[in-house]
């Protein structure tokens, strides 16, 4: 099959996805558009097992968006944006995913797929933990100190949220293994699973230490919000103002991938 091929049959799939996704109000029309160029590199440059892996992460984060809406509101206001993806958070979760396909096109190296599975595994990890870590009996713990802090603050973690940022990444490392080489499943399961859930402890990390955090009086908390509903600027508190809950969901992709890189090459060299 031809390249054009390819990315003509990449298109309409992804096309089709995030159609679906734009109608089920799961992304913006910005996000649209992101998600329909990053699928349609991913799965026309990447290959079936990239964009099984992408669309795996996809689906589970848009169902999982919506799963107990109502009792994960209060923890939803402290996020820097809500349940529909904008442009960014596309850029956030695959954009690195995207460079990686691109880069294995051009350049052959057995690096780029247990790269892509960190990045997946990571931003899988990462959004699981998030969606569903909210739902614990327990309250989180700051990951730098260990106090307890308000569900939905950054850089704050549970024993079930944690657990569910591993069954996250290691749910992508089955797809790898189950798309690829069925004899390494297990293999690319401790990829998955390690890395993913490495990259989401390192995401927490920067989420407690460098990332922008604002005090709204509106809310009487602190929120990663730049501005109020009424528009108005909310008090920064802590963190670098650069530092945006997107940019660190996009260096933990990348520190994901490091650590699944690196466990790759201990497994099958």
């Amino acid at each position: 099959m031809s390249l054009l091929a390819q990315l003509g049959i990449a298109a309409l799939l992804s096309g089709f996805i995030a159609g679906v996704a734009r109608w089920r109000r799961s992304l913006t029309d910005s996000g649209t558009i992101g998600a329909l160029i990053s699928g349609t590199i991913i799965f026309g440059l990447g290959g079936w097992a990239w964009g099984v892996m992408l669309g795996v992460f996809f689906v589970s984060s848009s169902a999982l968006s919506h799963f107990k809406e109502d009792e994960k509101k209060a923890a939803a206001e402290k996020f820097e944006k809500g349940h529909q993806r904008d442009i960014g958070q596309v850029v956030a979760n695959g954009g690195i995913a995207t460079l990686i396909a691109f880069l294995s096109y051009l350049f052959e190296s057995p690096i780029w797929f247990p790269l892509f599975i960190g990045v997946m595994a990571t931003v899988t990890a990462d959004t699981w933990a998030t969606e569903l870590g909210t739902l614990s009996k327990r309250p989180p713990r700051l990951i730098t100190t260990g106090q307890v802090v308000e569900v939905g603050t950054s850089g704050g973690i549970s024993p079930f949220g944690t657990a569910v940022s591993f069954l996250g990444g290691l749910f992508i490392g089955l797809i790898a293994g189950i798309t690829t080489d069925f004899s390494q499943i297990l293999q690319y399961a401790l990829i998955g699973g390690i890395g993913g859930l490495a990259g989401s402890l390192f995401d927490s990390l920067l989420g407690a230490t460098v990332q922008a955090v604002y005090y709204s009086d509106e809310r009487n908390k602190e929120t990663e919000k730049k501005v109020n509903s009424q528009g108005n600027p909310n008090q920064h508190v802590r963190g670098w103002l650069w530092m945006t809950n997107d940019l660190v969901n996009l260096i933990a992709s990348l520190f994901g991938a490091g650590i699944s890189l690196f466990i790759s090459v201990q497994l099958f060299n």
